[in-house]
Formats: C-alpha cells, structure tokens, sequence
C-alpha cells in the first residue's frame, strides 16, 4: 500500500510540473498564437495522458528521485519525447487549429522542470550525506587510494557519501592518461611509483588498493613500495560491504599472504550440493577445528535438517555451536555432542542415534613434530579413531563417510603420515556396493589452521625475528579453509565408494618465499627481520606428494578434483597390524607403521 502511495505521488508532482509547464508556455505564447482556448487544452490532456501511460509501462515513477541514475534520466527523457510525438501526430490529426510551437516548448520546458526536480532532489540527498559524514569528532584517516579504475570509482564513490573516518586525500594510478584529472573531486596524483613522495608530501597514514582484480605479483611490488613509507596498507572491502554502508578504517581489509598467493576463486556445483544435503542429517567430526568448523559453515548455507557437531573440545564445539545458532535458529536442528573419537561404545552410540546421512570425519591429529614424540596418542586418534568412525557408520546406514586426509598420508616417514595412510585403507576398504559409501579425500597444508606456520612466522615477526625456515629448499601445497572445505563437500557429491579424492593444490610454494612475503606484509624488510635455516625436525619431508604412481588415474572428476585409485592391503591385514599395535615400545611401533603405510 505505501509503494503504491509513494508512486501517486511521484506521478502526482511530474503531472503538476507538465501542467505548470503548459501554463508558463500559454502565457508565454498567447500574445503569438490565436488558437482557441479548447485546442490549449486538448494538447495539454493528450500530453499528460501520454505520459502518464508511458511512465507507468516504463516505471518511471518507480524509482526514489534523491537516488536518480543516468540510466533513470535516459528512461525519463524516452518518456518524455514519445509523449511529445504522440501529442503531435493526435493533436494535427483530430484538431483544426494547433501549434507545433505550443508543443515543442511545452515538451522543452516539461523535460527541463520533470527531470530537474530528480536532479535536484539528487544534489540535496548527496549534500545532506556530506553533511551527515562531516559531523562527529571522529578523526578521519588521510588515506592515498590505489587504482582509477572501475574498484575506485566504486569504492572512492561510497567513501564519500558514507564513510565518516577516511579522508580520501587522491589517488595514485599507472595509466598517464588519468594523472592530472579527478575523480568525484578527487585528484589523480602519480604513479604507483610516485607513493613514498606522495606519502611525505601529503601526510599519508595509509594507503587502500582498490583494484579487485590485481594480480598478486603486482600487488606485492604495491606492498614493497608502500612499505618504504612505512604506512599502513591495505585492500577496498568486498562490493558487498561497500553498497550496505559498511565502510570505515576497521572495515578496510588487510592483506593476507593468501593474497599474495594468487590461488584461483572455486566455483561450486551448488545445485548437486544442495540435492545431496538438503533436508539430510549430516555429522561432523571434529566439528569445533579449523577444517571441521568450515564445512559446518558451508554444510549450513545447503539447509540440512540437522548438523551433529561432533568434537572432543568442549570450547570450540560451544563456539561453533553458538556460531550457528546465531545464524540458523529455528532453521537447522544444531546439536552439539561432545565425545572422544576414540571412545568406540559413544561413536556406535551416537550414529545409532542420530542415524546421519552423511559423515564428514574430519577429527585427528595433525602436527607432524608433535605426533613423533606422542607415537600411541597418533595410533588412538587416528587409526583407531576412524575405525570406530567408520565401523559405526556402516552399522548405522550412514550414506556417506567422508574422510579427510593429507598428502602426508603418500609413502609416510614420519607417525602422522603413517597414521593417517592405515586409517585410509581401513575406511575404503570399509566400501560394499550398495551400502555406505566410504571415501577418503587429501589435501595439503591448509593455511590459516591451528598449526599453520604463517601464525608462527607472524609471531616470530612481533617479537623482532628472526624467523626460521627448517630448509630453504622445503616445498609445500597450500590451500586455505574455505577452499579446502568447499572440495571437501563437493568431493562427497561425487563419491562412488572407495575411492581416494585428491584436490588440486595448484603448484607447490617454497617455505622460504611464503616467510619473505609474511615479512613484507608486515611492513618489514628480510634485512630487519633476517630468515634462518635450523634444520629439518623428525619426521618432516623436503617435498609432498598428492598420488604415488600406482594410485594416480589421471582422471579429473571435476575442477581441482581428481579420482585416485586406492591402493590397499587387504583388510584383514590391516585389522591384524592394528589389532597387534601396542604402546610397550613407542620407537618399535613407529618403524612398524611407516614400513605398513608405504605401498609403491
């Protein structure tokens, strides 16, 4: 009822402007023109009805004047002119007497007062914002922009109008044929190369990059000019946070090193997610850690009937618990259960109880070091951990189990990677047509994790260096959370049972280069911050593998996705060796699990 009120009255006023318009030409022209009285008023009524019936087919009034675009005022002047030649052609066609004079500057002096207002009631909407920006005592950030492209019109744009603690001083860009000119008022100062110069004379606290699609080597000479001035640097938020108003300095991202990473965006096939866990019970493991917390959140966006946040920390299983209610109360049944893994009575409790459809068995323990010196704690977790996971499951019907693994797990020199191989040929070799479908998915290291190095090298930076690098030629595949996550559950959509799932990890990075660019993001130099070799630790490779060859098909089942054939010992075998492990002699069993673990 009120849009339809807004509109009457929009079409009110435009209808009080035409009317006005008629009258000042009939005023104007009268001593001119000897029509009579009844054509002044013909042509007037054939105008307006025109244009009503055109301004509703192309909804003109539809649209909030303080918030006209060039793409409305087109519309408006379309309108406007067919109503014009409309009125003519009527008018000479049944009239005796008209003017084409009457009706040209009726039309002229109507486009003028109709489209006017709009522009008005723009200028006096984007003036109250300026003034609404400038009050307050805040004080406001003078800030050098970085880009005149496309982000920069944008982001500069809504700088203006809503943010109330940046002070966009200009704006830097390489492309000579801007520099000189201004944008919304801003001047275009230089080029990139020009910001330590521009910095000193300016008084610049910080400097924005506004250009989305920068390339990550571009960006990382960006960052080594800025930190010469030792400012603070940082990227435009999101598109999305820019149109709803969410700009101040807090909201300004900074730069992470996945940024400098250059990995490329995943695009889900959402429909095929959403047919296989809308409406399902699905179950976490490890529900509360970095890995498991993220599929929680994506599993979420699908709407299943019901998530079990299954985790031994009772703190972050109340957080992601409190996380997801926050956001799916009264959508999403969210229980939270806190149970050991390793405990099998809870675990064929549990799935008997919920009766998941499908299993993401994200619980284990990871840390490669820590795993070498805790040799049983790693054989409990992770061997017997996603035995009694997997065995459960299969009791309880689950549809699919999931479980995540790592490129450790490929011909394992160290605990973790052994324990992690065996739980993967007891959990594939688990698979029986036409029942639960087991799978196991690998990655490599997940940047952003608890246990990720890039928090250490960022610690090691705060408190003066330097920062240590076990061997400057170790390599790793990197990946952060939420792609990891993504494939993680897109992997499943596509799981036909006993398969190994492998993600494309795109290429490998040195340990090294990824310190260098933490330094830089930081705002240091390799000269203040030095980078030290201390040597491999127990355990640890030069260089990870995704497949050994006996495993790899070759066939990609989907982007960044590829089917590894698992390559197992029979599963007697492996119930046997588990069955024999014991924790009398920790460096008998770690000899024992890596000489298990390795198949060619």
């Amino acid at each position: 009822m009120k849009r339809q009120i807004k509109k009457a009255r929009f079409i009110t006023l435009d209808l009080l402007l035409i009317m006005c318009s008629g009258g000042i030409t009939f005023i104007f022209l009268k001593p001119y023109l000897f029509l009579p009285t009844e054509s002044y008023a013909a042509i007037l009524l054939t105008y307006t009805l025109g244009y009503v019936l055109l301004a509703s087919y192309f909804k003109v009034c539809e649209t909030l004047y303080r918030y006209t675009s060039i793409k409305e005022m087109l519309i408006l002047f379309t309108t406007i002119t067919i109503s014009f030649g409309i009125t003519f052609l009527l008018t000479t066609v049944f009239l005796e007497k008209t003017s084409f004079r009457y009706i040209l500057l009726v039309y002229l002096l109507s486009l003028l007062l109709v489209s006017g207002g709009r522009v008005l009631a723009r200028v006096v909407n984007e003036y109250r914002h300026y003034l609404e920006r400038d009050k307050g005592t805040l004080k406001k950030v003078r800030t050098l922009v970085v880009g005149a492209g496309d982000g920069g019109n944008i982001f500069i744009k809504n700088i203006q109008k809503k943010a109330r603690d940046i002070n966009v001083i200009g704006i830097v860009d390489d492309d000579q044929r801007k520099h000189g000119l201004r944008l919304y008022g801003i001047p275009i100062l230089g080029n990139v190369a020009d910001i330590p110069l521009l910095v000193k004379k300016h008084n610049i606290s910080q400097i924005t990059v506004a250009i989305p699609s920068l390339e990550p080597e571009k960006l990382e000479q960006i960052i080594n000019i800025c930190n010469q001035s030792k400012v603070t640097v940082n990227l435009m938020p999101s598109i999305e946070d820019i149109i709803n108003g969410k700009l101040t300095v807090s909201r300004l991202r900074e730069i992470d090193v996945v940024d400098l990473l250059g990995r490329e965006e995943i695009t889900l096939d959402t429909k095929q997610i959403s047919e296989d866990i809308s409406g399902k019970v699905i179950l976490v493991s490890g529900a509360g850690g970095s890995i498991g917390s993220e599929i929680c959140r994506v599993v979420s966006k699908f709407k299943p009937r019901k998530i079990i946040l299954l985790g031994h920390g009772e703190n972050s299983i109340y957080q992601i618990h409190r996380e997801l209610n926050k956001l799916y109360a009264g959508q999403i049944e969210i229980t939270p259960v806190i149970a050991d893994i390793q405990n099998r009575t809870r675990m064929f409790e549990v799935m008997e109880m919920f009766k998941p459809d499908i299993v993401y068995h994200a619980a284990a323990h990871k840390h490669v070091p820590m795993m070498e010196y805790n040799v049983f704690e790693a054989v409990k977790n992770n061997i017997y951990g996603s035995k009694n996971m997997s065995e459960a499951a299969k009791a309880a019907n689950v549809g699919t189990f999931v479980m995540i693994s790592t490129d450790k797990a490929v011909n394992p020199p160290n605990v973790m990677g052994a324990t992690k191989r065996i739980a993967e040929m007891i959990v594939t070799n688990l698979n029986e047509p036409g029942k639960t479908k087991f799978t196991a998915v690998r990655f490599g290291n997940v940047l952003g994790s608890r246990g990720s190095v890039v928090p250490l090298f960022e610690e090691q930076i705060m408190a003066g260096g330097p920062v240590t690098v076990t061997d400057f030629r170790m390599t790793r595949y990197f990946m952060t959370i939420p792609e990891a996550s993504r494939l993680v559950i897109q992997a499943g959509t596509l799981a036909q049972g006993g398969e190994i799932f492998v993600l494309d990890m795109g290429k490998p990075v040195k340990i090294v280069d990824l310190a260098k660019k933490v330094i830089k993001l930081s705002g240091f130099t390799e000269d203040e911050i030095p980078i030290v070799e201390t040597g491999i630790r127990p355990g640890e490779k030069l260089y990870e593998i995704l497949l050994v060859d006996s495993e790899n098909t070759g066939e990609k089942v989907y982007d960044k996705i590829f089917v590894g054939k698992a390559v197992n010992r029979p599963l007697d075998d492996v119930m046997t060796f588990v069955k024999s492990l014991n924790q009398d002699n920790s460096a008998k069993i770690k000899s024992k699990l890596i000489e298990f673990a390795k198949i060619d």
